[in-house]
């Protein structure tokens, strides 16, 4: 249903069951699946591809070009999944010659006043509180849950299960599983909480806390930490998540609460 005070570009590709409110602006180049809404005064640019029963409130902005001066205006994408809702004034821009979109997965909520810069690529299942900034080329996998106010460095890596207090500065890459808070930030401890909520068993948690001991808390290094890791844990999903994660990390990951 479109409202006749609404700017929708000809080419647009819009299913016929999406409710579009006035004043909005959808220009060339976008696609929005069905069942999604878009509030009023809502503004969707070129290069935007919106999925299924997303709700994208007053005042935000999908798919504007990068805040990046490397931007030679390239035909890149702002990539948004299913079931998503973009909360009021959120601003998302689409990618850059460096990775080509920036993608937003299915069932996240982003709340009021985030931003998500160019390149980014969250996974499904995030909760992004209010006023969290992400710069380019952030990384953040699945049911990850940043508190409001957060900065988030560019490059950086935020793992899957995290829970990440309000008003953290994030400068380096956080593994999978924690909580993490302080400033600095710093490990905090295991996300046991959010882990039993997703159906973690005590064991798996178990295991996810031996990790980490050997992390944070052995004296060892990271890559001494590692090798003890590997030797000394049974395997299992969550141990080869974890050892992935730190040994692919350019950045390095956060200290830890002793150090």
């Amino acid at each position: 249903m479109k409202q006749p005070l609404a700017y929708i570009h000809p080419e647009a590709k819009i299913h016929p069951s999406v409710i579009i409110d006035p004043f909005v602006c959808i220009e060339r180049n976008v696609e929005i699946g069905e069942g999604t809404r878009i509030g009023s005064n809502v503004t969707i640019c070129e290069g935007t591809r919106i999925g299924k029963n997303c709700n994208i409130f007053p005042g935000a902005v999908v798919g504007a070009i990068p805040q990046d001066l490397k931007f030679n205006g390239e035909e890149t994408l702002a990539i948004i999944g299913d079931n998503t809702t973009l909360r009021e004034f959120v601003t998302v821009h689409r990618g850059t010659a460096s990775k080509g979109k920036t993608v937003i997965g299915n069932n996240c909520l982003i709340m009021a006043y985030c931003h998500v810069a160019h390149d980014c690529r969250l996974g499904n299942n995030i909760i992004m509180s209010n006023s969290t900034q992400l710069a380019g080329e952030v990384v953040v996998n699945d049911y990850a849950v940043i508190g409001g106010g957060t900065l988030v460095h560019q490059f950086t890596h935020i793992g899957a299960h995290v829970m990440i207090q309000g008003g953290s500065k994030i400068n380096k890459d956080v593994p999978p599983y924690i909580t993490a808070a302080r400033d600095p930030i710093q490990y905090c401890g295991v996300n046991s909480i959010g882990l039993r909520r997703r159906g973690f068993s005590n064991d798996q948690i178990r295991a996810i806390q031996d990790a980490y001991r050997v992390i944070f808390q052995s004296g060892l290094n990271v890559s001494q930490a590692m090798e003890r890791i590997e030797a000394e844990l049974p395997s299992s999903i969550e141990r080869d998540e974890i050892i992935l994660f730190v040994r692919n990390s350019p950045r390095g990951i956060l200290k830890g609460y002793l150090d």
